[in-house]
């Protein structure tokens, strides 16, 4: 099943005295690029926590941001007085510029994040499995939600690769009137301008076949039909990060096009290749989504 690289998971649970709120968010991106907001009470869990996530998602720009609630008995604190220092200039400098009382400053900066931390309080080795379930329940959240976004993906994805294949149905039954026409043109040409009687038949047999040859359209057709249908394989494949090789498999079905295109010397065959390539890049827009 295609996986969309865009989701959100949100788990909110107690463990022991506290209480884990993780939410985990991701959009589309080439690598996976992680930004994580988390409480000093996890700092030291958070080269485990990246690991995890990159894991688990892969792919994409993710952001995660937990936070902590304590539901028991009161805790001891402490007050970062540097932090709350560097908070108060530009806070009491707005104040002022408010015409606001200068007394509700203190309240102000005793709720910013990370004024007042508890003071000596060590996650358990209990404490971090209970957090591990939360994180990973956000986790399985968004990547159903990247299933069910993928559905859509997949469906648009076949549609479009549908359509370059019916197109180059099309071509391959104007081939040899292509061919043909071809030959006709080039033999009435050289005809009105030398004349029926002054040329060699045979040898402008012999230019003409090398000539078909060298504009022969039929290994660039095959070529892309198989690249079509190894598309719509991978889309069947069992793993879960295949985006990067869809991409590559469009880039190839690209470049067959493109050379079609540039040896048809037909209108109605040119016709056939714009709209393949208008075909490929709404492939191409949809795939920088899939995981």
């Amino acid at each position: 099943m295609l996986q969309s690289m865009t989701g959100f998971g949100r788990t909110e649970q107690a463990v022991g005295d506290k209480v884990f709120l993780v939410e985990v968010k991701s959009l589309n991106g080439k690598q996976f690029d992680l930004r994580i907001n988390i409480p000093a009470l996890l700092k030291p869990f958070e080269f485990d926590i990246r690991n995890i996530l990159q894991e688990k998602l892969m792919r994409g720009s993710v952001e995660c941001i937990i936070y902590i609630k304590q539901n028991g008995a009161a805790q001891p604190v402490t007050i970062n007085k540097e932090l709350a220092k560097a908070y108060y200039q530009p806070i009491a400098e707005l104040s002022q510029e408010l015409n606001l009382n200068p007394g509700d400053v203190l309240s102000a900066l005793l709720k910013l994040p990370e004024v007042i931390t508890p003071s000596n309080i060590v996650l358990s080795d209990e404490d971090w499995k209970g957090f591990e379930v939360v994180l990973q329940s956000a986790i399985e959240q968004l990547k159903e939600h990247r299933v069910n976004e993928g559905k859509s993906l997949e469906e648009e994805l076949l549609l479009r690769i549908e359509n370059i294949t019916i197109h180059s149905e099309k071509i391959a039954g104007l081939e040899p009137l292509r061919k043909q026409k071809i030959k006709d043109g080039l033999v009435k040409t050289l005809e009105d301008n030398v004349g029926k009687e002054n040329y060699d038949s045979n040898r402008l047999e012999q230019e003409l076949i090398y000539y078909i040859e060298k504009i022969d359209i039929t290994e660039e057709q095959v070529r892309l039909r198989n690249h079509c249908n190894y598309f719509k394989s991978i889309l069947n494949d069992s793993d879960e990060s295949k985006g990067k090789k869809l991409s590559f498999i469009l880039q190839e079905i690209g470049r067959e096009i493109n050379t079609t295109g540039s040896k048809a010397y037909d209108s109605e065959i040119q016709k056939s290749v714009v709209l393949m390539k208008d075909e490929l890049e709404k492939a191409k827009e949809q795939v920088l989504n899939v995981l």
